[in-house]
């Protein structure tokens, strides 16, 4: 999509050419258009460091099969698109940043682009859009791609193992939805050993293609894999190094003004028409080229830093940048370029480092909260919890302070509840940050104003009260859903999130098992449970009524024991049991069949939706009692930079 170009000045579809605009009295701007080059070439610009990035570019974001598609068109002779350049001369290399192309691409450790000095007695050319693919010529090529194995642990280096780009000279590739015709495939050295005795597979590394950089070679490269008496397999490896050394099917226009906002303006129409490039990658962007430090490295290094608190987070850029927004006071949060001037990059440089410690305690709040990435619905709510923490100047102190309890309290109420409601992180939000940060600057200097806070919610409509609607919204949670562990941490206030809760289910999941339930008989031998009951049984199985949250080692314990059974072995005194019952909403009566299951269920659905009631009970009164109406800001909502959650 970021390819699909739509500017005031000129037009590029797909991969058609562009052309002038003349319509108007506008003056068409006119790239100027160079020799096309092969793949090869670029790659060997890419090579000496002639062909660069500027710093207002994003990162590399395209996956393995992206890349493949690119080639399997390279293969087929099929055009990849016209790239837009910029030739910069030796007096502006100065005053700008620039990275290199990625070539060893990690999804665990090496996503980010590297710096690079560039001598300043020479000129340069680099790329305004093209980046991805050039980038993907480049690591196919050249280079190589490691991403996590299914099932591998996240954070775990071995689970990336190093792959390079192979081309399948015996086969071509298996029936896909993509329309593949060539089979390309990212492997790892054990992948191509362990194929060696498959007769539907011969893997050749298209690394060689490149630096088979004569016909010499090619002959070479062909003895090499014994493919020379093959015809189908030499005709594919001459046509992919044809297709990499000799077609010049590389068509660049070129940009030669020196004048830096010109080019940024270039760039930004031409960038911010695509779907996938975000708001927050052209503020980076615009913050890198702005910033006298380096604003990449600053916001990458942050958000890596952040995302491995407590027991992970995925927070992205978008949530941070738009938290130091906030933080710098800057009027309009919204991702709109007019609001990525240079006086507000100078206010978020000046106190970038105030504002992450700020987003740390603000994160490590969160965890303390019992929530992670899987757990945490809206990654907005981190927005005005790191205002107010950054707005008191709060340290990793405030986190374990007695004096505080009762603030946190009240802080992560508000967290967990606004979790629990549908729609409070969605439409609106910009709107609705700035009502927040106006209440926590004007009310929140010496506790969380949560009052008042949920007043202005209420007049924006979105309160934070209770309606049947969502009390059958929430008791139909299920297990295994982020959700789920908000709503259960709200409702029990007991749990000390701080340390590790598992979800458990009250009645074992093991003993609903459909296999299990159809197997079971009644003593005249009838089928015990009919269709639909069995249905039934499993829908409410993984419900809200039949969850708890227990610590991690319990719930170990637990295992697929019956409640009562387990809750007597666990709490041998009759007032822990009742405490225990009474805590976690359960019946004093627990079921000890599948037969006194469903009982159980509705009379623990009865139970929370007691608790659901008196959870979000409204702390201020109902605006739809009183005068207030909704407010709604018309800029917001009719413009196409809305960020909503």
């Amino acid at each position: 999509p970021a390819d699909q170009l739509l500017t005031g000045r000129y037009q590029v579809t797909g991969n058609a050419v562009p052309t002038p605009r003349t319509s108007g009295t506008i003056k068409p701007y006119m790239p100027g258009h160079k020799e096309p080059m092969s793949i090869a070439s670029a790659l060997r610009q890419i090579q000496d460091r002639k062909l660069i990035l500027p710093a207002i570019q994003r990162e590399y974001v395209w996956k393995p099969s992206q890349i493949i598609r690119v080639f399997d068109s390279v293969m087929r002779g099929y055009p990849v698109g016209s790239f837009l350049s910029w030739k910069v001369l030796p007096e502006t290399i100065g005053k700008f940043k620039f990275y290199g192309f990625m070539t060893e691409y990690s999804a665990f450790d090496n996503r980010h682009n590297p710096v690079i000095d560039i001598p300043t007695d020479r000129e340069v050319v680099a790329i305004l859009d093209g980046q991805q693919r050039l980038t993907s010529l480049n690591i196919g090529l050249r280079g190589t791609y490691a991403y996590k194995n299914h099932g591998g642990w996240a954070n775990k280096v071995w689970s990336y193992p190093e792959r390079r780009l192979h081309l399948n000279l015996v086969s071509e590739a298996p029936e896909n939805e993509l329309g593949l015709k060539y089979h390309f495939q990212f492997l790892t050295k054990k992948d191509v050993d362990a194929s060696s005795n498959d007769e539907s597979k011969k893997w050749l590394p298209v690394s060689e293609i490149f630096y088979a950089s004569d016909t010499a070679t090619l002959i070479q490269l062909l003895a090499k894999h014994e493919v020379g008496n093959d015809p189908r397999a030499s005709a594919l490896v001459s046509k992919l190094w044809e297709a990499v050394h000799k077609t010049a099917s590389l068509h660049f226009y070129e940009e030669d003004d020196q004048d830096i906002e010109r080019v940024l303006d270039i760039f930004v129409r031409v960038n911010s028409g695509g779907t996938v490039l975000s708001y927050s990658d052209l503020l980076l962007s615009i913050a890198t080229a702005q910033w006298e430090g380096d604003a990449r490295a600053a916001v990458h290094g942050l958000v890596d830093a952040l995302n491995q608190t407590g027991n992970g987070f995925s927070f992205s850029r978008d949530t941070i940048l738009k938290s130091g927004l906030m933080m710098a006071d800057v009027r309009d949060i919204g991702f709109k370029v007019k609001n990525f001037t240079t006086t507000n990059m100078a206010k978020l440089e000046a106190d970038w480092e105030v504002m992450s410690k700020s987003l740390h305690v603000a994160v490590g709040l969160l965890s303390d909260f019992g929530l992670s990435g899987g757990s945490l619905t809206a990654d907005s709510v981190l927005i005005p919890v790191a205002y107010y923490v950054h707005h008191r100047g709060l340290d990793h102190s405030y986190r374990e302070s007695p004096k505080s309890r009762e603030d946190r309290e009240s802080l992560r109420s508000w967290v967990l509840r606004s979790l629990i409601v549908r729609g409070v992180w969605g439409s609106g939000l910009d709107t609705l940050l700035r009502d927040l940060r106006e209440i926590i600057k004007t009310q929140g200097d010496s506790a969380f104003p949560v009052a008042e806070i949920e007043r202005a919610m209420s007049r924006r409509g979105k309160p934070l009260t209770v309606t049947d609607a969502l009390v059958d919204d929430i008791l139909s949670l299920s297990y295994g859903t982020a959700r789920t562990f908000a709503v259960l941490a709200a409702l029990f206030p007991h749990v000390d999130t701080r340390n590790q809760f598992h979800v458990d289910h009250v009645f074992p999941a093991a003993l609903l098992d459909k296999k299990s339930l159809r197997r079971q008989k009644k003593d005249d031998g009838t089928t015990r449970f009919t269709p639909e009951e069995i249905d039934e049984l499993l829908y409410r199985r993984d419900r809200l009524p039949n969850l708890e949250l227990l610590p991690g080692l319990e719930n170990i314990g637990k295992s697929a024991k019956l409640p009562e059974k387990w809750l007597a072995t666990e709490y041998p005194s009759a007032h822990d049991r009742s405490a225990f019952l009474e805590r976690n909403a359960l019946p004093h009566s627990l079921p000890l069949s599948v037969e006194e299951y469903m009982d159980f269920f509705d009379e623990r659905s009865v139970k929370l939706t007691a608790r659901i009631r008196s959870l979000l009970k409204p702390q201020t009164p109902d605006p739809s009692n009183t005068d207030a109406t909704v407010l709604v800001d018309l800029d917001e909502e009719l413009s196409e930079g809305d960020d909503s959650d």
